[in-house]
């Protein structure tokens, strides 16, 4: 499992959103002719074409960020499975789904969410691309459109904007701290 997890995060993390998205473009609508290849219907309008249109976007911006925490994922555990305590809890005779559970993965989540908190500002300027390629109106594709007809107040709406996700992300962040480690104390 290990190494195949290796082989996914590094596909994932070499492999261009564009390029992934025309791939994608290539085989389900052109070739197999599945999915729509561009465009955006409201789910209030008809859930199952926004589904069927949403599903290549959101997979192409998924699969850096899938990369990402899984590497993180891997080496956060890799380094608290040589701690004092998991060694004492496998001789205490712990099951190891307990170990892996209980001590391992809660004590690396404080890795995770600091990944996870500077991957949620990066997705809004990831899916200016995403957005381009399969004509998706969202935030990213309007600054774009923003810098090239020179509309100054809409890019300073739009930056406003992305600065308080980066805001709102580290808040989440913090908040998730303490969840997550009783010991974390805000006051």
């Amino acid at each position: 499992w290990d190494y195949g997890a290796n082989v996914f995060a590094l596909w994932g993390l070499s492999t261009p959103n564009f390029w992934l998205g025309i791939l994608l473009i290539l085989l389900f609508a052109v070739q197999l002719g599945w999915l729509p290849a561009s465009g955006y219907v409201s789910p209030f309008e008809d859930l199952k074409a926004n589904l069927a249109a949403m599903i290549m976007p959101a997979f192409v911006l998924g699969n850096a960020i899938a990369a990402v925490l899984m590497r993180h994922t891997r080496s956060a555990m890799l380094q608290v499975l040589s701690a004092d305590y998991v060694r004492t809890a496998r001789a205490k005779g712990v099951g190891e789904r307990d170990v892996l559970l209980r001590h391992v993965f809660r004590n690396s989540l404080l890795a995770l969410i600091t990944v996870a908190a500077g991957i949620l500002p990066s997705l809004l300027a990831g899916s200016v691309i995403v957005e381009t390629i399969f004509s998706i109106p969202g935030m990213g594709r309007l600054g774009v459109q923003a810098v090239q007809y020179r509309d100054r107040e809409l890019v300073l709406a739009v930056t406003l904007i992305a600065g308080f996700i980066g805001l709102v992300s580290e808040l989440l962040r913090d908040v998730c701290y303490a969840i997550a480690d009783p010991r974390v104390s805000y006051e």
